[in-house]
């Protein structure tokens, strides 16, 4: 495993780079689109480790450090994540 890969997992890094996908969707109108194009654009993107840990964290974690749209993105769609 890549150290890059290693670090991606962390908790922290996960909540910085879900926050960064939640800024640039945010700005949609519509946001039922936006939390769909954030659930895609993560299952996409992300490996399957990285979307389990982030889905583990919400759960164990109650989501603190998440923006609000990412936060109710992954509380309403988990099936489009994992």
């Amino acid at each position: 495993m890549s150290t890059h890969a290693h670090n991606a997992s962390k908790p922290d890094n996960l909540i910085k780079m879900a926050n960064q996908i939640g800024s640039f969707f945010e700005t949609m109108p519509n946001r039922q689109q936006a939390q769909t194009d954030i659930a895609k654009h993560i299952k996409s993107f992300w490996a399957l480790r990285m979307r389990e840990a982030l889905m583990k964290y919400v759960t164990q974690h109650d989501g603190a450090g998440l923006m609000e749209i990412v936060l109710e993105t992954l509380r309403s769609r988990p099936e489009a994540i994992l």
